[in-house]
């Protein structure tokens, strides 16, 4: 598999709109300067156009300064009406059927479908209704390639089936990892060793528990599956009015899903009702919850009890977390297990975050034309002005074609978007587990830049199974 670049297509010449807006105010200004004043006015106006300029050019993070300037504003705005704090309020009860999270995330309902006993969330604003299921797997990269090629298809058909049913639903995948003490592996042998005591293989295995727990790690998949009520508005007709319509239609949502998942050998033994809800959302935020003895939760007490956002972290309960997303995906051919160094990273609390949203046949046909019409106004525009023609652009216009030709054949057109959430105890052990995050990423073949000023709702799409939508 070789994934597409990330296109960058522009307004004109491959310019957003914020850099062509900075580049025309710098004409605005010089032009006239020089018309009025002559070369000494223009220096004087120096310090103007010449800050436009270089803001439209010189890049902070990968990025041109001019494009961090509305997250900046954003950031700035929150701070300044300190909505970058949260502080759980005992003395002010929720209402009754909400969840107790900050930020947008406060608008959240939840409630129980009686038949399944599954917790299903619902978004008000972005008008989703949302269940969470426990996923198991067998063992991926031992397998054979032929096998684990077998599985991918069968992953593949799920999204098609998805894609499919014009109901708009999205799917989460989170890959939970979690440090431990290695009690599983010394537990089950402490229970199940039978023989002498002293022999060679009883020795090397026990010698190889001594590495090997140090080092060991606990994995949870989760995957959420979110409808979209306003897409999916004329088949909930057929399922009944309100809300209570939208769950049943939602619980033959997750009947389909369950079934399309066994191609791909990935078993559902249950969706996470409100407690299995509320310790997974309360130990996202408070890392020690549950750790000693086993521990309950409501949904409506299950949020954090203080947050404070920084411009480059999140600070939470007994934890600080840091966002990064996966900008750039391998562009040579990858085998179907290259994200090993990052899922097994040792030692590193994190949350993989895939969200798949299907796309429709004829959107994503609509789509293609689209982006295959603003290449060519773009490489015409260049032809035109003289401008030398990147590389990097017909490579991007050749993975639209590639996408139109995959789309022909019969499969599905589907936006993703990768997260990780790194939570580690401390500021200092926080940079070093994301340093060493980042370098397990270039290691799969991936890129991964930090989410600065957005850390408090990349953190609610990251590491909390709600299906909520990420902006492309």
């Amino acid at each position: 598999m070789r994934f597409a670049r990330l296109p960058r297509r522009g307004v004109l010449l491959g310019f957003s709109a914020l850099r062509l807006a900075s580049l025309g105010f710098a004409v605005a200004i010089l032009v006239p300067a020089l018309f009025v004043g002559g070369s000494r006015s223009a220096a004087l106006t120096s310090p103007l156009w010449g800050s436009a300029i270089a803001a439209a050019f010189v890049p902070w993070r990968g990025t041109p300064l001019i494009e961090w300037v509305p997250t900046a504003l954003h950031y700035a705005w929150r701070a300044a009406t300190r909505q970058t704090r949260f502080r759980a309020r005992p003395d002010r009860p929720r209402p009754a059927g909400t969840l107790a999270l900050p930020g947008d995330a406060a608008a959240l309902r939840f409630l129980v479908d009686p038949d399944t006993g599954a917790a299903m969330l619902h978004d008000p604003h972005a008008q989703t209704l949302t269940a969470i299921a426990l996923l198991r797997h067998p063992s991926f990269v031992l397998q054979s390639p032929d096998e684990q090629a077998r599985r991918v298809h069968g992953w593949s058909r799920t999204l098609a089936h998805l894609a499919a049913t014009g109901s708009g639903t999205r799917v989460q995948i989170l890959e939970v990892t979690l440090p431990d003490a290695g009690r599983g592996i010394t537990g089950w042998w402490e229970t199940h060793a039978s023989g002498d005591s002293g022999a060679w293989v009883v020795r090397q295995y026990e010698e190889l528990m001594t590495t090997v727990v140090p080092a060991a790690s606990a994995h949870r998949t989760l995957a959420a599956l979110s409808l979209d009520l306003r897409k999916a508005r004329p088949l909930l007709r057929q399922s009944g009015r309100g809300l209570a319509g939208a769950a049943a239609f939602l619980k033959q949502e997750m009947t389909l899903f369950q079934a399309s998942l066994r191609a791909a050998e990935i078993q559902v033994p249950w969706w996470l009702g409100e407690e299995d809800v509320a310790a997974t959302l309360r130990t996202a935020y408070d890392p020690g919850f549950g750790a000693t003895e086993q521990a309950t939760a409501k949904l409506d007490t299950a949020g954090p009890v203080a947050v404070e956002e920084h411009w480059g972290h999140l600070q939470h309960d007994t934890g600080h977390s840091a966002v990064l997303w996966v900008s750039e995906w391998p562009r040579v051919a990858a085998p179907p297990f290259f994200l090993h160094s990052l899922v097994f990273q040792p030692g590193i609390r994190k949350t993989i975050s895939m969200t798949y949203e299907p796309i429709p046949a004829d959107e994503a046909i609509r789509d293609i034309r689209r982006a295959k019409v603003e290449y060519a106004t773009d490489a015409a525009q260049k032809a035109r002005l003289g401008v030398i023609a990147d590389l990097s652009d017909s490579v991007e216009a050749s993975d639209v074609v590639d996408r139109e030709r995959a789309l022909i054949s019969g499969h599905a057109d589907v936006r993703f978007t990768g997260l990780v959430a790194v939570t580690a105890g401390s500021l200092e052990e926080l940079e070093a587990s994301v340093a060493e995050i980042a370098r397990a990423a270039i290691q799969s073949g991936c890129e991964t830049r930090r989410l600065y000023g957005q850390q408090a709702r990349a953190f609610t799409a990251a590491a909390l199974p709600l299906g909520r939508k990420v902006s492309r």
